[in-house]
């Protein structure tokens, strides 16, 4: 299986499955500004991205994720220029559940957002927890860990937001919730993938013991106007 439509998740998540949750212009695409920072265009035309440009509030950025060449059209710079990974799960490995893990949802969004900015697993914003369902752990009624699924088109769900405080990593928490929620997505037939920095070896170890196998290199580029 080559899973071909990942080349352009974003796109096709975008104009399908999350297409409330899109903003557009003209052949160019993003997540709302308070939902996420993901962009796309239908093609790398000119045309395609002067719209990607029309895009970018002022003072904002946003993220382009494929694979190829970065990016960077007329009238913007480039504030990061980096490789990642695009996994995919091949093989459902189970792991223990060490500890209660509940769903979280809009009265958890503050603490969310807080735990995000702590930890920076990637973009997240005020409302990223729409995106999908979030699982979360808290000790002593704090949320110290969570997982959930960011971009998603038909017939996959991608896991993401996976971090943990730091006083509390070395527990098995962001191995368990990423487990979780590979699991939701399963048991719906569709397929979990993820993206991780190349660079972050730690993480690609963790989901490669969770079965996630790196199916290519994304050129994840990060925008703003200039």
């Amino acid at each position: 299986m080559t899973h071909d439509r990942l080349d352009r998740a974003v796109w096709h998540a975008l104009i399908g499955r999350q297409a409330s949750l899109a903003r557009r212009h003209g052949k160019a695409m993003r997540y709302a500004d308070d939902v996420g920072l993901f962009a796309a265009m239908e093609e790398d035309t000119p045309e395609a991205r002067r719209d990607l440009v029309s895009l970018i509030l002022p003072g904002a950025q946003i993220v382009l994720l494929q694979p190829g060449p970065h990016v960077v059209p007329e009238g913007t710079e480039a504030v990061l220029l980096t490789e990642g990974v695009q996994m995919v799960l091949e093989k459902h490995v189970p792991v223990p559940i060490i500890s209660g893990a509940v769903e979280l949802g809009d009265a958890d969004a503050a603490e969310m957002l807080d735990l995000a900015q702590l930890t920076k697993p990637g973009p997240f914003l005020p409302r990223t927890h729409v995106l999908g369902t979030f699982y979360g752990v808290r000790e002593q009624g704090r949320l110290v860990a969570m997982a959930g699924e960011r971009i998603r088109l038909d017939g996959y769900s991608e896991v993401s937001g996976v971090c943990t405080h730091p006083d509390h990593r070395g527990k098995g928490y962001a191995r368990m919730l990423s487990h979780i929620v590979a699991r939701q997505i399963l048991a719906r037939g569709e397929t979990p993938f993820l993206h991780a920095f190349a660079n972050n070896t730690t993480a690609i170890a963790l989901y490669e013991s969770l079965g996630f196998r790196t199916r290519g290199i994304v050129s994840v580029t990060i925008l703003k106007k200039t």
